[in-house]
């Protein structure tokens, strides 16, 4: 499909909301909302020009992932860049956990380990951050990142395997995850 068969609007209301919780994971939620305005300024204006070498979702993510680098490269101090918390969906495991807790009880304890989670996220190398974001919370395939990323698959799934051990590491210095009283999970900072 090529950019003339496409209107803008359809491709505004099916990437909206993806691009914004994107960002919001690259730059932060202050920057997320200028930037997808941004983003979808660049999407009209090349729309017509669209050409269909690769697919729609990962032309409209390549733009989007090209202005996070440019605002993070031009940034002089890093933000308080954040994950969304709130409406996003919950999990199987949320739900095996969280189970038969009030609900304020819950929900201060999916705060508790997005937070955890957060700043550690926050704290991976910009090229890391990027593809761990792209793999878990948009869950795109590799081979797509790589394309949005304009790197090698082998070079994602590298990306994708040091930022989950740094993760993973991070996770075990940062924060304590336990079982409550309950038998639930929950997790605390150290």
């Amino acid at each position: 499909m090529s950019g003339a068969d496409l209107r803008f609007e359809q491709v505004y209301e099916d990437y909206h909301a993806k691009i914004l919780r994107y960002l919001s994971g690259m730059v932060g939620p202050a920057e997320a909302e200028d930037l997808t305005q941004e983003v979808f300024v660049k999407v009209s204006l090349a729309l017509d020009n669209f050409r269909g070498e690769a697919s729609l979702n990962t032309w409209v993510y390549r733009i989007a992932a090209n202005a996070a680098i440019d605002l993070l490269r031009r940034s002089a101090s890093r933000v308080d860049r954040c994950l969304p918390v709130e409406g996003g969906a919950a999990t199987a495991s949320d739900e095996v956990f969280l189970n038969g807790l009030p609900e304020s009880e819950q929900h201060v304890i999916k705060q508790e380990m997005n937070d955890c989670i957060r700043e550690v996220i926050n704290g991976l190398p910009e090229d890391y951050r990027a593809v761990i974001i792209l793999s878990e919370l948009e869950d795109l395939p590799d081979s797509e990142i790589a394309e949005i990323l304009g790197v090698s698959l082998q070079t994602v799934k590298i990306r994708l395997h040091r930022a989950r051990a740094r993760l993973r590491q991070a996770l075990q210095n940062e924060c304590v995850f336990y079982q409550d009283e309950h038998g639930k999970l929950a997790c605390d900072r150290r």
